[in-house]
């Protein structure tokens, strides 16, 4: 194994209970065959190997406060996808004219919806979803082209905002590639967003027109539409909702189609429309903020381009045989980026919802096949708490396995650590064991690629055997278009998020009180400053935290102080290990990060999330913790504890148990005694964006947390 791996096989390989007998001659024949197999794959994989232990970014100069940069981009950062392509519409153009009649957008059609009554009592409503249907490249550059003639028929003027609130899908892509083509400046709002939340950013941006779909109109737009003053036009991409009279006067409701033939019409009269430049706003996307309500950071056009110009040459052989799923919120930088990456490279891009996702999905009806088995995808993006909760699900469907079967999946997995930590493939163990868990997602995913969140060592290494693909990490900020760093696709380490991209640099700033300088050895760390064309302009309307968050160089570059704490591995690649934010200091003195709390609790089976909380008042952690109910439910049956759900998340003798089952994970963790959580609490509900204590991309959000737990916290530190 190279020097840059962070976390050996060993510690991460599953336990197996098999006779010693049986497991001797198994592991003679494993040798035997590993010996057959071992110079074609030493021939096959030596490249890997090489590539694995090369300089992948290095400093610029030997200066410690000295930016990092890719080695493929060490003479001058790269911006531009294409020769003459510095705006969004230019790179639709380029790639419609070039992948003119080939499949670009795909939808799955609704063949039936039913409820079904769960034995609790509530509803859950199903589906049975048909084939994808398909829009070519030329199909969606006219449908994009007349909505927006459309919309500026309707009087919508360049360089002036307009708001989409929608879920992920065909219309949310074709809306924004309109706004791009006619210089439209597009407000993306998550669909999860609280009221107080969407009212702040349509007002904020003084918003006249909205694009939104006709559930959310119903369920959150209708309630608050008279807060919004300004508001004239709501658009529906899917059907027109009935008119409720309750409507301020003045506001008008159109579909999508409807103002697509209003656009047709008037194309006709050929009238030339304002074309954007570079240094345009294409996108003001408001974050959905851990902390207060949302920011609305201003995007360029050519912010994007770098961007994306970075992201792709990450991805090997990226084109028209790739199929990418689209089931990430598109208002989140990483769904945005990964889609219009895809777009500018002849890839279908297939959508989805988390609902309807797999087989399995919650809303997929019993027998009916969820997207990844229809779609097939080759491409996939992810949060980490996806993947987590990938992971946890297939090892609860291990441990149901018989005693054989279960044996023999954790010696292939042993067995295949191994081979991969040494550069090696494993054919037989991919096509024999692990075929039904790649099968999960289609069966043909080749690049899993995380980002959102730091992914667990254990989670990724899982995902790169059981998926039998590489599994990327990326660090980016919306504020950085979503840029910064991808893992390489043959770099199997864990832990890292990989170096710099070609459109940017990155360098650690010293940061004092946590301990934390770019002098340190043997690795320099600091907090992260990203910078490079793809830095965004700033907040709207907000210029104090514009000032506080970016700044200039003498050479007029423009550099985000991101608040993440980064250490550089020898090899140029970045590890995050901390955040300013998440670092509290207790009353004796010590600092707690409690991302890292967090990071060593939250893979165990027991657990479905968790928030570490400390005040500098106090001597020790707490807790806050979402428990898996089918764990909680057989260590409650162990423990001889009775009684519904709610009544075991609120008895105090289970809150002991699970405490019990955290410290000794803590332990084996290597956390410190001071970084153990002392008491917790434990949740009944689950934590999801429309709970509003995470974000959209499941980030914890630790104010509400703190609110919400208010209670809580007052009886653990003792003050009731």
């Amino acid at each position: 194994m190279n020097n840059h791996v962070s976390s050996k096989p060993s510690t991460m390989k599953l336990k197996q209970t098999i006779n010693p007998i049986l497991l001797y001659f198994i592991h003679f024949i494993i040798s035997l065959y590993t010996i057959i197999t071992y110079i074609p794959f030493y021939f096959l994989s030596e490249s890997r190997q090489q590539k694995s232990n090369q300089i992948k970014a290095k400093p610029v100069d030997s200066n410690p406060e000295s930016a990092y940069r890719s080695i493929n981009s060490l003479d001058g950062l790269a911006s531009l996808l294409y020769p003459g392509c510095d705006t969004l519409d230019k790179v639709f153009m380029y790639a419609k004219n070039k992948f003119k009649d080939k499949r670009l957008l795909g939808t799955r059609e609704i063949l039936n919806e039913e409820d079904e009554i769960q034995p609790n009592g509530k509803i859950f409503k199903k589906v049975i979803l048909g084939n994808y249907n398909w829009l070519s490249y030329e199909d969606v550059f006219v449908r994009a082209f007349n909505f927006g003639n459309g919309l500026q028929m309707l009087g919508q003027k360049a360089k002036t905002n307009i708001a989409i609130f929608c879920e992920t899908r065909a219309e949310w892509m074709i809306a924004a590639q309109a706004c791009f083509m006619y210089n439209f400046q597009l407000v993306t709002l998550y669909a999860t967003l609280g009221g107080p939340a969407i009212v702040h950013g349509l007002n904020e941006t003084e918003v006249t027109n909205i694009i939104t779909s006709k559930e959310l109109l119903q369920t959150k737009l209708k309630d608050i539409v008279s807060l919004i003053p300004r508001l004239r036009h709501i658009i529906t991409v899917d059907g027109k909702p009935p008119t409720w009279s309750e409507f301020p006067k003045g506001v008008i409701v159109h579909t999508m189609a409807a103002v697509q033939a209003l656009g047709a019409k008037g194309s006709m009269e050929n009238k030339p429309h304002s074309k954007p430049l570079p240094s345009d706003i294409a996108v003001i996307m408001y974050t959905s903020g851990s902390t207060g309500l949302p920011k609305g950071v201003m995007i360029s056009h050519s912010n994007i381009i770098a961007g994306i110009t970075g992201m792709t040459k990450r991805i090997p052989k990226l084109g028209e045989d790739d199929v990418y799923i689209g089931y990430l919120p598109l208002a989140h930088v990483l769904e945005l980026s990964a889609e219009l990456v895809c777009l500018s490279h002849g890839c279908r891009i297939g959508y989805s919802s988390p609902q309807t996702l797999a087989d399995q999905s919650s809303k997929i009806k019993k027998g009916s096949k969820g997207d990844t088995s229809m779609l097939k995808p080759t491409l996939m993006a992810a949060v980490p708490e996806i993947m987590d909760r990938i992971y946890k699900n297939v090892m609860n469907k291990v441990n149901e396995m018989s005693s054989f079967q279960r044996n023999l999946f954790i010696l292939a997995y042993n067995y295949k650590m191994e081979q991969i930590s040494k550069g090696h493939s494993t054919p037989l163990c991919d096509s024999f064991v692990f075929r039904k868990v790649r099968g999960l997602l289609g069966g043909n995913i080749r690049l899993l690629l995380c980002g959102g969140a730091p992914l667990s060592a254990t989670t990724q290494r899982f995902m790169n055997i059981c998926f039998c693909c590489p599994v990327g990490q990326g660090y980016g900020l919306t504020e950085s278009t979503g840029a910064g760093t991808i893992t390489e696709v043959w770099d199997y380490n864990t832990g890292r998020v990989g170096a710099p991209l070609v459109c940017c640099e990155i360098k650690l700033k010293n940061w004092e009180e946590g301990g934390y300088f770019n002098t340190d050895k043997p690795h320099p760390r600091g907090e992260i400053l990203i910078g490079g064309q793809n830095v965004t302009m700033g907040y709207y309307k907000n210029e104090a935290k514009t000032k506080a968050d970016f700044f200039e160089d003498e050479n007029g570059q423009r550099w985000l102080c991101t608040g993440d704490i980064g250490e550089f591995d020898p090899d140029g690649c970045l590890k995050i290990i901390d955040r300013k934010k998440d670092l509290v200091k207790l009353q004796a003195g010590e600092y707690v990060s409690l991302g890292k709390v967090e990071a060593a609790l939250k893979n165990l089976p027991l657990i479905d999330n968790i928030c570490a909380y400390a005040n500098s008042y106090h001597s020790y952690v707490i807790g806050f913790v979402v428990p898996n109910q089918k764990e909680l439910t057989e260590l409650a049956r162990k423990k001889g504890l009775k009684g519904t759900w709610e009544e075991l998340c609120n008895s105090s003798e289970m809150e002991n148990e699970v405490l019990k089952v955290l410290s000794e994970a803590a332990i084996s963790a290597s956390l410190e005694k001071f970084e153990i959580p002392v008491k917790i609490r434990l949740s009944p509900e689950p934590w999801t964006p429309e709970t509003g204590l995470v974000t959209d991309a499941f980030k914890l959000k630790r104010k509400e947390l703190k609110t919400h737990y208010q209670a809580d916290i007052e009886r653990m530190y003792g003050r009731k």
